[in-house]
């Protein structure tokens, strides 16, 4: 029996990794009991669903005050997002003392600023590019090809200008934090990087 599973419960998807492979699913068809047997289950569930198992020892994150020298801005820690402080300390262990910028693209996009002494001071959380798509759903969307195409149908307009208006309020932030501190990593990661790297 394996010892354990890192289980990460998203608004969208839930993920997991066993024996090398990742598996991904939507988190309205996840079940604990979908899992295969291990001594414990460790998750982070940032959706509204409740898991509960019988059949497993399941451990629940939640955000601390610190890790490390790693230290929460948020005067109830717990409040904030345990995915966001996952992230914040693994970007923290890869940053190796610099300050940095940690961006994570999902069903919500995230960007959470550390300090060199390991200080959060504080982030954003605005809509995902599918949740700002979906406020005008009588568009259907067609991908662009580039960032700064113009589009020649409303479908094409509808696409370029979302994904515009997430990639470059993106940009400009890390732009407006590395005037203020030029030495600073960013790390980008979540489930909806991908859509967004044209």
């Amino acid at each position: 029996m394996i010892s354990s599973i890192l289980v990460d419960i998203g608004n969208t998807n839930t993920k997991w990794k066993f024996e090398e492979e990742y598996f991904i699913l939507p988190t309205e068809n996840f079940e604990l009991d979908l899992l295969p047997s291990c001594s414990r289950i460790w998750i982070s569930n940032v959706s509204s669903n409740s898991f509960k198992s019988k059949k497993f020892n399941v451990c629940f994150v939640e955000s601390q005050v610190r890790y490390k020298s790693l230290t929460n801005v948020y005067s109830d820690p717990k409040s904030l997002g345990c995915d966001r402080w996952l992230g914040m300390i693994a970007s923290y262990e890869l940053s190796q003392g610099k300050s940095f910028v940690l961006v994570d693209v999902g069903t919500a996009i995230t960007i959470d600023i550390v300090n060199n002494s390991g200080a959060h001071l504080g982030g954003l959380i605005f809509p995902g590019l599918d949740k700002i798509r979906q406020t005008f759903d009588k568009f259907s969307v067609v991908s662009p090809e580039h960032i700064n195409a113009l589009g020649h149908t409303t479908e094409e307009a509808w696409g370029n200008g979302t994904i515009a208006l997430v990639v470059n309020t993106i940009n400009q932030k890390i732009r407006e934090i590395k005037n203020e501190k030029s030495d600073i990593s960013v790390f980008i990661t979540g489930g909806g990087y991908l859509g967004l790297q044209n």
